[in-house]
């Protein structure tokens, strides 16, 4: 087993290699390099210098002061630094970063996050390899590989994800459960739409997993609350900035808009979530996000009645996850960074295929393709095809096949999603183990 971990280990580091040397290149010769830090970084750094960082144009007006005029070509890191859509719960973990010189807080971050997904990657094979060694580190040296966009823009995805796959960890192995909570916590403060479905699903689980996920919750109030009286003595008004801010960057034709405009534009297949389908055939907010949050919202409401009524062990849980971790994804708004959370399916997906028949061959068709799907190298690809196949969304047959060339990832995710729910409920989980059973009793 020893040798076994060695070369998974070994594979793992090229793989994440690759993603972060070709991602700084990237992040250099682009000029909206680091755009994601530099805005985290510099809203930071208005409030220690006592400015209002939801104030439009404030961040952009502290970078300019150190750092001289942006590009013209520098939009999106113009539009990150005009526009705070970060809660101040981010701002308590980022701001010792922003004490720092630039560079030496940028170097700090991507340390940080390539070793936390890293982490992340190397205790999801140590959950999936007594199942299929050998295709989970294939799966998870495949998300590792593709992560240059997260380098590239250095996103705090990398790190409030990464922190929530080793949470789990720790959770279901009920090992280091400390630092799980802690890493929970970060992970919550930093990006809670990436890690709050997750928690529930502890919360929701009783026995041991509810006492970590309050434990959790009362860590995260811990940080949080220092962090909401600093900003609201610098910016009492900061919430109704907020939500003036989250609506300019989501208007058609912004960074964040998940419609048709964004959809065809340069930057088409960034925006994951159902809304940039559900766009494409009716461009209409007061559409697309009602019919997303229905379906989504829908599933969500069969796992909660499952998870209530279930026992759980950690061969319970990892199934329960994966069936969440798509609608997650699905739910709101969320890129291909934020979809290295799937790495919280590849246990399940090994098990299921360790069991084999024909539900063993899905588990891996749906998470091969979800991932790849997903994926900053594929990403890219179907990107050129589109522009040079010239996809028109005029007519239903030109909407589904920009849907099928430009915008699949949502759909195999709503399929993954559906799956692994299906097996959620048609398994006889109601047989534990009296060893794991002991186990998470001894652990509470």
């Amino acid at each position: 087993m020893k040798r076994k971990w060695q070369i998974a280990l070994t594979w793992m580091l090229v793989s994440s290699g690759i993603s972060i040397l070709w991602g700084l290149s990237i992040g250099q010769a682009s000029p909206n390099g680091s755009g994601d830090f530099k805005g985290v970084y510099y809203d930071a750094r208005c409030l220690l210098q006592h400015l209002d960082p939801y104030q439009e144009g404030a961040p952009l007006g502290v970078y300019q002061a150190e750092r001289g005029r942006l590009s013209p070509s520098s939009d999106t890191l113009r539009q990150a630094l005009t526009w705070t859509v970060y809660l101040p719960t981010t701002f308590i973990l980022v701001a010792p970063f922003a004490v720092l010189s630039l560079g030496t807080a940028h170097l700090l971050w991507t340390m940080i996050t390539a070793g936390s997904l890293i982490l992340a990657a190397f205790l999801m094979w140590n959950s999936a390899a007594k199942y299929a060694p050998v295709l989970s580190c294939a799966l998870i040296c495949l998300v590792l590989a593709n992560c240059e966009v997260l380098f590239a823009f250095s996103n705090p995805a990398g790190i409030a994800v990464s922190l929530c796959v080793v949470a789990a960890w720790c959770f279901l192995k009920a090992r280091y459960v400390p630092a799980g909570i802690l890493c929970l916590a970060i992970s919550l403060a930093l990006k809670p739409h990436d890690a709050g479905l997750v928690w529930l699903f502890f919360l929701l689980a009783g026995g041991v997993y509810r006492k970590r996920a309050l434990q959790t919750l009362l860590v995260t109030a811990v940080l949080s609350l220092p962090a909401i009286l600093w900003v609201s003595q610098i910016a009492p008004n900061w919430m109704r900035e907020w939500q003036s801010n989250v609506a300019a960057i989501s208007a058609h034709g912004s960074v964040n808009d998940p419609g048709l405009v964004f959809v065809t534009g340069p930057l088409s297949g960034m925006v994951i979530d159902l809304q940039s389908v559900i766009g494409i055939f009716r461009n209409n907010p007061h559409i697309y996000n009602p019919v997303s949050y229905l379906i989504c919202g829908a599933l969500l409401a069969v796992w909660l009645v499952r998870t209530l009524r279930l026992r759980f062990t950690q061969t319970t849980a990892w199934v329960a996850l994966a069936a969440v971790v798509p609608l997650t994804i699905l739910v709101t708004y969320h890129r291909p960074y934020d979809a290295k959370l799937l790495l919280l399916t590849i246990p399940a997906c090994a098990l299921l295929w360790a069991e084999g028949g024909v539900t063993g061959w899905i588990a891996l068709a749906v998470n091969t393709a979800g991932i790849v799907l997903t994926s900053d190298i594929p990403a890219v690809i179907l990107l050129i095809l589109a522009r040079n196949l010239h996809t028109s969304t005029v007519g239903m047959a030109g909407k589904i096949g920009t849907v099928l060339l430009v915008e699949p990832a949502p759909l195999i995710l709503l399929a993954m999603g559906v799956f692994y729910l299906w097996v959620y409920l048609r398994r006889n989980f109601n047989r534990v183990s009296a060893a794991e059973s002991g186990r998470l009793q001894a652990s509470a």
